[in-house]
């Protein structure tokens, strides 16, 4: 256990510093305490990780494979019923009774087919849940989300058509590109189409993400540290 303390005191420590760092921000852009929501990354580290974090009083967290959130989470869920997940990876309908069933938000609906496949499992289901549609605003040919243009159609089609609870944008900028001009973006498209959240910005950009009206931040190194390298057990 002593071994584990100084791990354990600098993910408190970051997340102090983290949360300091989002007032200041949003301070600066005339947001108050709670407009903005730190989702705490802990996709590929252990749920000892996830549990120093929930122990120091955070909340929302965020993980992008099934099969690694259905080993970590229901345990982490029953000691902290309060606790909130969002899936912030690629879905595939195969799975999506399973994300349905653990997860509290999907921040990666990308496509018809899978927007249908969600709907129906939350009529199913009846849990009420938050739902993101991903917009690859870079439109890079490895990344998922809808491309812009075709943007403004999937929402309509998920909020009219399919009766999915879409509560705004979630966006993954190009490493090499500056993220202010995918911010802009991302924030004309919801604000168009009448849509209040935006999940946007990562450890390395959440503070510009805010000036351009982010809601939802997405830390994980800035947190937990390196991510330990992930051994694949199957397609998530």
């Amino acid at each position: 256990m002593v071994a584990h303390m100084p791990q354990n005191s600098d993910i408190r420590e970051n997340l102090i510093a983290v949360n300091k760092r989002i007032a200041e921000a949003s301070e600066a852009v005339s947001l108050g305490p709670g407009d903005v929501t730190l989702v705490a990354i802990s996709k590929t580290h252990p749920a000892a990780a996830a549990h120093v974090a929930l122990e120091a009083g955070h909340r929302v967290f965020g993980e992008n494979r099934i099969q690694e959130a259905e080993k970590k989470w229901p345990a982490l869920k029953e000691e902290f019923p309060d606790a909130r997940l969002h899936l912030v990876g690629g879905l595939q309908r195969n799975k999506v009774k399973a994300a349905v069933a653990l997860f509290d938000a999907i921040q990666t609906i990308d496509r018809s087919k899978l927007a249908r496949a969600v709907a129906d499992e939350i009529d199913k289901s009846d849990r009420q849940l938050k739902c993101f549609i991903q917009v690859n605003t870079g439109e890079e040919a490895q990344k998922g989300g809808v491309l812009p243009e075709d943007a403004d159609a999937l929402i309509a089609e998920c909020r009219d058509s399919l009766n999915l609870p879409v509560v705004g944008l979630m966006c993954i900028p190009p490493a090499d590109e500056e993220p202010s001009l995918h911010f802009a973006l991302l924030r004309e498209i919801a604000k168009r189409n009448g849509l209040e959240s935006l999940s946007m910005g990562m450890s390395g950009d959440f503070e510009m993400a805010i000036r351009f009206g982010a809601t939802h931040v997405r830390v994980g190194t800035g947190i937990f540290g390196e991510r330990p390298p992930f051994k694949p057990e199957g397609q998530a």
